[in-house]
């Protein structure tokens, strides 16, 4: 079993409350980390029919079943075990009685925020990060090679063909969560506003002209969008509000946590038609992206990532804000370095007062270089994010 850079949080959680939630993507790992860090545990699934019908009709009882030292999986799927929860924790008054795991993000908080608020520790899994796969020894050799397989668990554990993996997980988990939640009479149109949002990857998103593609309106798209981000599907960066100069972007930008799951969507069958692909350099920035937001929730933090774009189209793709430091990177998929990657960095530099040493340019080449502007830092297999 690869090893999850997560499980070091939930353990040092897991001695502080008495519950520790798990929530992420389905496959991203959640039940297989949480039984092999707690072997000693009780493992109860509610996706089972019958173990669902007795946390919810019977609370009493299943908590007298299972007073402690249990896994509960898919917990979002019995929301009046909560409230039930949260007497037996507070009465018991003990550290690491349960583990849950959830991946609809929407229910999941929902009934944690009315039930269970300070008194769980509420951690987010997703696939795995590119350290872990390097660590061990299972990364891709090849960017493209990693952009295309993705980063779902089973895929590595299996070895299973992204072309296999990926259409079955769209069919079994992304429709059939969506048609649960938001009761999609027309699935065709579902997915193509899918597709279409797979093809926007690190653009501005434009509600409107996704509402006029997809043929539905923009109230919708909105709803649709807030259902896959829910379900750790896709999510928006959003600008960086600082009032450097008014003449800002206001508008987020669409990525999605998985590059393979994207490839799939976009028609995409093998690593080598990257090669000539007009989204290469999209896929790219996204997996960058999506390793900061891995590194920061691995150790139990909320990634505070934006990006900065001017009215005159000079860009930075990813700010990081730690405390009252930012640092503030580009990202170029070619494979050799050009000055001209750090104009948007220089005028957001100029205007935020950041100095150089928080500068850096990330490209697909494989030769670090250090100039008066900033890093050029290449993506090589052992770089940390």
């Amino acid at each position: 079993m690869i090893k999850r850079t997560l499980s070091t949080k939930i353990q040092q959680l897991s001695e502080k409350f008495p519950i520790v939630t798990v929530t992420g993507p389905r496959q991203s790992g959640k039940s297989t980390l949480l039984r092999s860090q707690f072997p000693d545990y009780r493992y109860v699934s509610l996706e089972n029919l019958d173990m669902r019908e007795f946390a919810s009709r019977d609370p009493h009882g299943f908590l007298a079943t299972y007073d402690r030292h249990v896994i509960i999986d898919e917990a979002e799927r019995a929301p009046s075990l909560f409230s039930y929860l949260q007497t037996h924790v507070d009465e018991a008054n003990e550290s690491g009685m349960y583990m849950l795991a959830g991946s609809r993000n929407f229910h999941l908080m929902e009934a944690i925020d009315q039930s269970l608020a300070g008194r769980t520790a509420v951690l987010k899994l997703l696939p795995f990060s590119r350290l872990e796969l390097h660590d061990a020894g299972a990364l891709p050799s090849s960017i493209n090679d990693q952009i295309f397989t993705g980063f779902y668990p089973r895929i590595y554990d299996k070895d299973i063909a992204p072309t296999d993996y990926y259409p079955s997980y769209i069919s079994t988990y992304v429709e059939r969560d969506v048609r649960t939640i938001l009761k999609v009479t027309d699935l065709n149109r579902f997915t193509r506003f899918i597709r279409l949002c797979a093809g926007r990857i690190g653009q501005l998103l434009n509600m409107s002209a996704l509402a006029t593609e997809a043929g539905v309106s923009k109230p919708t798209i909105e709803s649709w969008l807030s259902v896959l981000e829910a379900s750790y599907i896709l999510y928006r960066l959003e600008p960086n509000f600082n009032n450097y100069n008014k003449r800002i972007v206001k508008t987020p930008k669409l990525y999605f946590y998985d590059t393979g799951l994207a490839c799939s969507l976009l028609g995409i069958t093998s690593s080598e038609q990257l090669d000539s692909h007009f989204l290469r350099g999209g896929l790219f920035e996204n997996m960058v992206v999506n390793q900061f937001i891995k590194q920061a929730l691995n150790a139990g933090i909320k990634p505070d990532l934006t990006f900065w774009r001017d009215s005159a189209g000079l860009e930075v793709d990813l700010i990081r804000t730690n405390g009252l430091t930012q640092s503030a990177y580009e990202i170029k998929s070619g494979s050799t370095f050009h000055p001209d990657y750090f104009k948007g960095l220089q005028k957001w530099s100029q205007l935020s007062g950041t100095p150089p040493e928080n500068l850096a340019v990330i490209y697909g080449g494989s030769t670090p270089l250090h100039t008066s502007y900033g890093a050029v830092l290449p993506l090589p297999s052992q770089f940390s994010f």
